[in-house]
């Protein structure tokens, strides 16, 4: 495996336990997408996207209630 398939797929791996740490593992896909594209209209620097990154930081430290899901580092090395 290449070093470009790697960080690919660490992402895809890490972007997934994000997914599982919101409890929405069940989700259907289509909302999920729409969801995440609907994030993407949210400008940086808004309000909105402050308290939307203060819900996520306060998430990431709390401790998982699934104990199989992976866990999540907030500074993975991607954005």
């Amino acid at each position: 495996m290449t070093a470009d398939r790697k960080k690919e797929a660490r992402e895809k791996f890490l972007l997934g336990g994000i997914v599982v740490k919101a409890g929405l593992s069940t989700a259907d896909r289509a909302f999920l997408l729409g969801g995440l594209i609907e994030l993407t209209r949210v400008a940086p620097g808004s309000p909105g996207y402050q308290r939307l990154c203060d819900i996520g930081k306060e998430a990431f430290m709390a401790p998982s209630l699934d104990p199989s899901s992976p866990r999540i580092e907030e500074n993975a090395g991607w954005r």
